[in-house]
C-alpha cells in the first residue's frame, strides 16, 4: 500500500489553472489530477491562506473518493486564497467563475465545500453566466451526452441537488426548509458509522459521540447519529463548544442544528475554545466525528480519544489528521494501528454520489431514493473492504489498497 500511495502522490497533476484576481488579493486555482475517462470533479473552497499545494492534495483526494461515488472520473478541486468573511467575497467568486467557464463547460464539475455554498454561490453564479449546471462539464466530457441526454442529466441535476427536503427521515421539522446538498455529506458520515457496527459488530444504539465542527457535515452527522440512538455528549468547534456528559437528547441536538450561524454554534452557554479544548478529548466515548476543517486532529489530541475509550473514527473532513502527507501520514496512520478510522472518501463521498446518481439513467429524484443510494454506496465500499479485512483496525489502510489498485 505504501508503495502504490507513493506512487500516486507524487504523480504531476494533470492540469493547473492559476488565477489572480484583477481587483483584490484573492488568487485561485483548479487543480485537475487527471482527466480520467474525459473529465474530472470536485468542489470549490475558500479560506484565507489556502495554497496551491492544498488544492492539489484535495484533488488527489477526490480522484480516489469516484473510485467508491463513482463516476470513473479524475479528481479535481478548485482552491480560492480569500477571506470568505470579507464583504468582497460575492465580487471575488463572480469574477472566479467567469474564468473558469470554458473549463466548466468543456471536462470538469464543481460544487460547494468549505464556506463556499452550492445552493447560493455555485448555482446561481455560474448560471448567471450560462452553465445549466456546475456540472455540466462531466456530463459533456465523460459522458459524451446527446443533447436529449444532457439535457435530460443537467435536469436531474438542477432538481436534485437543490431539491427541498420533505420526509421528515431526512430533514428537521422546521420552518426553514433544507436541501439534499445541506443534509447528504452529514448523513454518509453518520451511515459510515452505523454500517461499521454493522460490518465489524457492536451496537450503535447507546454509544457516546464526540463532534468536531458545528457546519453542515458536522452537525447533520450529529443529527442522523442522534436518530439511531448515539449520545452526543460533546461539540467543539473553532470559538468553544458544549459539553453534556449523559448526552444530549435528540431534540437539544435538532434545536442546536436549527439555530446554528453559519458554522457556529449559537448559544449563551458556550465553553471558551481554550477550556473545551482541555476537556473534550478526555471525555469517555466510542465515536469520533472530525468534521470541520482539514489537517486539524494533532497526535496528542488522537491518543488521549484513544485513552478515553475511542472504537471508531468517521471522517467528515478530507484530511483530517494534521499530517503532512496529501492522505496518510504518521497520525492518520497511528489512528488506523489502534482504533477503526473510515477514511474520508468513504465517509464523506454523500454529495460525490449525488452528483453520480442524478447523471445517472433513470435517477428516481426523491428524498429517499437519493438518500437510500447513498447509504448503499458507502454500505458497499465498507463491505468490500470487510471481505478482504475483518480486523477492527487498519481499515483505513486497505481501504486505500483496494481504492489505489484501481487507479495506480
Amino acid at each position: 500500500m505504501n508503495e502504490l500511495l507513493k506512487k500516486f502522490e507524487n504523480k504531476q497533476p494533470e492540469i493547473v489553472f492559476e488565477w489572480s484576481d484583477s481587483e483584490s488579493e484573492a488568487e485561485g486555482w483548479i487543480v485537475i489530477n487527471s482527466l480520467r475517462n474525459g473529465a474530472a470533479g470536485g468542489g470549490t473552497r475558500m479560506r484565507k491562506g489556502l495554497d496551491k499545494r492544498e488544492v492539489e492534495s484535495l484533488a488527489k483526494t477526490m480522484e480516489i473518493k469516484f473510485t467508491v461515488s463513482g463516476p470513473p472520473i479524475g479528481g479535481a478541486k478548485s482552491g480560492i486564497n480569500f477571506d470568505p468573511n470579507d464583504p468582497r467575497k460575492e465580487e471575488v467568486l463572480k469574477r472566479w467563475y467567469k474564468a473558469v467557464l470554458p473549463i466548466l463547460k468543456s471536462y470538469y464539475g464543481t460544487g460547494g465545500d468549505l464556506n463556499i455554498d452550492e445552493i447560493h454561490e455555485v448555482i446561481p453564479i455560474t448560471e448567471s453566466y450560462g452553465l445549466w449546471h456546475p456540472q455540466e462539464g462531466i456530463v459533456n466530457g465523460y459522458y459524451q451526452a446527446t443533447e436529449p441526454q444532457k439535457i435530460r442529466k443537467l435536469g436531474q441535476l438542477r432538481q436534485g441537488v437543490s431539491k427541498v427536503l420533505e420526509d421528515p427521515n431526512y430533514t428537521p421539522d422546521s420552518p426553514k426548509k433544507y436541501t439534499v446538498a445541506d443534509m447528504i455529506t452529514g448523513f454518509g458520515v453518520a451511515e459510515a458509522v452505523k454500517h461499521y457496527y454493522h460490518f465489524w459488530g457492536g451496537n450503535l444504539k447507546g454509544k457516546r459521540a464526540i463532534i468536531q465542527g458545528w457546519g453542515n457535515v458536522a452537525s447533520a452527522a450529529a443529527c442522523f447519529l442522534a436518530v439511531e440512538g448515539v449520545k452526543v455528549i460533546g461539540i467543539i468547534d473553532r470559538e468553544g463548544g458544549l459539553i453534556k456528559e449523559q448526552g444530549f437528547s435528540l431534540d437539544e441536538i435538532r434545536q442546536l442544528f436549527l439555530t446554528r450561524i453559519g458554522n457556529k454554534l449559537n448559544v449563551e452557554e458556550l465553553i471558551p475554545f481554550e477550556e473545551i479544548n482541555e476537556k473534550i478529548w478526555d471525555l469517555e466515548h466510542e465515536i469520533f466525528i472530525p468534521a470541520a476543517a482539514s489537517r486539524l486532529v494533532t497526535k496528542e489530541q488522537v491518543d488521549r480519544l484513544i485513552q478515553s475509550g475511542l472504537e471508531v473514527i468517521s471522517c467528515g473532513a478530507n484530511v483530517p489528521f494534521a499530517d503532512r502527507e496529501i492522505f496518510f501520514g504518521p497520525i492518520g496512520m497511528a489512528a488506523d494501528e489502534k482504533v477503526a478510522v473510515i477514511p474520508d472518501f468513504i465517509a464523506n463521498c454523500g454529495m460525490a454520489r449525488v452528483f453520480a446518481y442524478l447523471m445517472s439513467d433513470g435517477a428516481e429524484v426523491t428524498d429517499q431514493a437519493i438518500f437510500e443510494d447513498v447509504s448503499h454506496t458507502i454500505y458497499k465500499a465498507l463491505k468490500s473492504t470487510y471481505d478482504l479485512h475483518t480486523e477492527k483496525t487498519g481499515i483505513a489502510r486497505k481501504s486505500f489498497e483496494i481504492a489505489l489498485n484501481l487507479l495506480v
